[in-house]
This record gives structure tokens, sequence and C-alpha cells, in this order.
């Protein structure tokens, strides 16, 4: 079984700029995740994908690691994540039957959560695709979702009289964007997460997700504090 990590740093980051060669605690952010792939039993080849010169000779110094220069045309904000996945697979001379994509935006992220994704895909014949998730959070419940009409606050789904009390409620999860596990066949299917779709759940303090300066400022706490 060969599986194929792919670490996807682009150099466009509207919101942090420059953000997978920031430095976090003194180390630039894709190291993190570099390094946490090395740490791995599973993946069988590690490749950073990335149209930064500065990225990309970062990778470099990982003996470990392939750094493949990714085209321009698919590296733009509005560029399809399939784009540089198959555009990774298509430039390996071996075959590879799993691809892992593991984010750079996602620092706290251990080389056992990468390998316990692939995992619960491995597990499930049937499966076509994993990905990491985590337990929402009681206070972003749906059933407390609000609309504000005229400064009232409006039920969006269920009135106050339903079942608003933690233990009373579902145990929800959402993607928490850090390992997304496809079978080789379902990206060439143009997919990359698609049903049947296993979940493996991480903790809240490592899923973490790096979108804008206030995630940036958590990371900091977060990376001294544990």
């Amino acid at each position: 079984m060969k599986i194929l990590g792919i670490i996807p740093a682009r150099a466009g980051s509207k919101r942090v700029p420059n953000k997978n060669k920031r430095l976090l605690n003194g180390k630039e952010l894709v190291r993190y995740t570099i390094e946490t792939c090395i740490e791995s039993k599973l993946l069988t080849k590690i490749v950073v994908s990335s149209d930064d010169l500065d990225i990309l000779n970062i990778a470099k110094n990982y003996s470990e690691v392939i750094a493949l220069e990714r085209p321009e045309e698919i590296s733009q904000d509005k560029s399809l994540a399939i784009e540089f996945v198959l555009h990774t697979l298509d430039s390996q001379e071996e075959k590879y039957d799993i691809v892992a994509i593991i984010q750079v935006s996602s620092p706290f992220t251990q080389a056992m959560d990468i390998d316990q994704t692939i995992n619960v895909l491995l597990e499930n014949d049937h499966a076509k695709s994993a990905a990491s998730v985590v337990k929402l959070d009681h206070a972003l419940q749906p059933s407390k979702i609000k609309l504000i009409k005229q400064g009232q606050l409006i039920s969006y789904f269920k009135g106050e009289e339903d079942k608003m009390i933690a233990h009373e409620l579902p145990e929800l999860y959402i993607r928490n964007g850090s390992v997304y596990v496809s079978r080789v066949e379902t990206i060439r299917s143009g997919n990359i997460i698609t049903e049947p779709c296993m979940a493996y759940v991480m903790p809240r303090e490592r899923s973490l997700d790096i979108n804008d300066e206030m995630d940036w400022g958590m990371a900091e706490f977060l990376i001294n504090k544990l």
C-alpha cells in the first residue's frame, strides 16, 4: 500500500500575508507540517507543492521531502484543490493507492493524527475518503443559531422551547481542515472528499486552523502553553 503525502503551501494568502513561511515561535509555519509528516509511519513519500521559491527551498532542507514547483496557472486564488493534487500525482513515477493532504494552516497536527485518518479509511473497504474532524462546541449548535429582525432575536431553526441543554443536544462534528485522505481512484474521478467518508476525531487543542490574524494570535498562545 503506497501512500503519497501532499503538503500544499501556496504563496498567496490574503488574510495572513506570507502565512506559510511566517515565523511561529521562531520557525516557519510550513516546517511544522513537514516535520510532522516525516514522523508519520504510513506516508510512503512526502511532497511539498508550492509556487513560492522560499517555501520550496525550505522543503529542500529535508532529505525525506520532495519540493515540487506548482505551475502558476493552478496557483491562483480561484484554483481548485483537485488541480494541485492531480499535478502532484502525475509528477511522480511511482503509482500510489492513497493520497493524504496535510494542511500547513494546522500546525498542531501530530503524526498520529495523519496515520489515524489514513487508518480509518484503510479499515473500511467501501469508504472513498476520510477527514479529520473536531467536535462542535455547544455554543455553535445549529439549534442555537439566531436571526436578527428589527433588532429582535429570532430562532433560525427551532424555538427556545426545544432542547437547548448541552446533554440533550446531539454531538455534532465539523472538518477541522487538518488532514484529508482519499483513494487515488477518488482523486482521478475529480473529487478529494466524497461519501462514503470516514471520520477521525481530533481534540480541540490540536484542531486550530489558521485563517486570520486572530487565529495566528491563538496559535502563538497555544504553542507557548502546550
